[in-house]
Parts: structure tokens; sequence; C-alpha cells
């Protein structure tokens, strides 16, 4: 199946809009759209979940926050349940200003939108929480409704234990980091992972010396710099997998492994499967952007 471009019915002069149903399976194609989703879903154990380039199964609770433009969908596969409850709400992706997310009482709003373009995967206890507002805020209008849903986001920006599902080059859409040194360590990243990269070349690049820009990048990223150059070629070897016909070894070396045992290691761990499995895994999707 193809990638549905969605036009949602979200229009300009609303804030966000929300959708509560109830059905037996899902039957909405894998599908991307401009507008922020915020997914809940209950009693659907067994069904599957697409975010990017992550495929997973999920349990009887779900949350998710999906970015613009990142492809998703979910999918019956193996659940049983006859009466699975979803709770769709959807912003533009401009809602907030810019200017006013770089407030400094804005920033952990402003990272989670930021992480919201790989997919956030909230923990059962955050949805424990959050879902009976969720499941409440169709009740509210007008000013009432919008500080529900900031208060709603406040308190899921600061929550515990959330997982990002796709990998940072899989989207489509360009990242703004807090800083300015780390926007040029990225770009340098972007740019040049198919070559040998080295921690030292970087922190020439903005002036630091290697265990600052370590901890500069984990303090602004969550990740070692290490592991954020091997987001970086994963994004891209997802993709070739997906879209090409080079083989596993020739992927891997495009994108800057040098060493086959190292990457297949990364790839499963990160993963859950081993690039042949994963290939064979999305075979009947085609992406396009």
């Amino acid at each position: 199946m193809d990638i549905l471009r969605e036009i949602t019915p979200l229009t300009l002069h609303d804030c966000f809009s929300i959708f509560s149903r109830e059905k037996q399976q899902f039957d909405f194609p894998l599908h991307t759209h401009e507008d922020i989703e915020l997914n809940l879903i209950l009693d659907a154990s067994g069904s599957q979940r697409i975010v990017g380039d992550h495929l997973g199964v999920i349990g009887d609770k779900e949350l998710v926050m999906v970015g613009s433009n990142l492809a998703h969908g979910w999918f019956t596969h193996q659940c049983c349940s006859d009466c699975i409850k979803e709770v769709t709400i959807q912003f533009h992706k401009d809602l907030f200003d810019e200017r006013f997310l770089r407030r400094n009482q804005m920033v952990n709003i402003r990272n989670m939108i930021e992480h919201s373009k790989r997919g956030i995967l909230f923990p059962e206890s955050v949805i424990d929480a959050i879902s009976p507002r969720i499941l409440n805020l169709k009740n509210k209008t007008g000013f009432d409704s919008i500080l529900e849903l900031l208060s709603i986001f406040h308190d899921l920006s600061i929550s515990r234990g959330t997982r990002l599902l796709s990998d940072s080059t899989f989207t489509t859409e360009n990242y703004k980091y807090d800083s300015f040194k780390i926007e040029k360590v990225f770009e340098y990243l972007n740019t040049n992972f198919r070559q040998q990269i080295n921690l030292i070349d970087v922190a020439k690049i903005v002036n630091m010396s290697e265990v600052s820009l370590s901890r500069f990048v984990k303090r602004h990223t969550g990740f070692s710099f290490l592991d954020s150059l091997n987001e970086i070629r994963l994004g891209h070897v997802s993709r070739l997998l997906l879209d090409s016909s080079l083989t596993i070894s020739e992927i891997a070396f495009s994108c800057g492994f040098n060493n086959m045992a190292n990457f297949n290691r990364i790839f499963k761990a990160k993963k859950g499967l081993t690039p042949n499995e994963f290939r064979k895994k999305y075979d009947c999707i085609r992406f396009f952007f």
C-alpha cells in the first residue's frame, strides 16, 4: 500500500480538533498530514503501529504524539478486541508561534513538539494519569478547552519514560535545535555521515574540547555523540532498505558503517530486527515523500 496524503478536517479557524470513536478494527491506511497528532488508543492489544521507520505491536493502552508529515498508521494485526477506543487530537504545527516557544517557560513543550517529529510513545503511567482528561476534553468548549489542552501538553512534556520511535533522518521535517552550536554539529553530521567522523574533528568546528562536546550533545539531545551519529546513519539506512534494491552491505557502507558485524549489531539493537528482516517486514509498503 502507498502512503496516503491526508487532508485533515482541522480548519484554519480552529486551534485543534478532537475525534472520539469506537470500532472493531483499524481500516485507515498508512498516511501523513501537516497537522501534529496526539492519538490515544485503548483496548487494542495485539494491534500494530507504524511510525516513520518504526514498527511495533501495542498493548491495551497506547498514547503517541506524531509530528507533522511523519508517516504513521495503526493496523488490526493480531488484535481480537471487538471494541477498540480511539481518541485523536490534531492541532496545527504552527499553533505555537516560534518566538513564543522560545520563552523559558515553554522549554518543555518546545522540546516535546520537536521530538514529535520522530513520534513520541508515552508510558502506561502517563496514560493512566492523562487519558481521563483526554477523554473528557471533548466536553469542554471555547477558551476552557484550550486551557485544558495546554495543561495536558505541559504534563506530557515533563513526563518521564517516553520513547522516541523513528530515526531522526526518516522525517521530512527540518530540525530546529536550541543552540547555534548544536545546529552546527548536526549540520556537519547530516552532511558528512557517509564519511568517517571523529569527535575531535567536530569539536574543532564549534571550538570545544571533546569532553565538553560530548556533554553538550548529551544535554541538548538526551543521546551521546555516537548514538546521535548512528541515529542519523540508521535513518538513511532504513530509507534505502525500503526504497532501493541495493544489497545490505552496499547500504551499510554507503551510510558510513565500515564494519558489517558492528552495523548488524547496532541495527538489531535499535530496530529489534536484522536489516534483512526489517526489509522483508516492510516489503508491502512503499514510502514516498
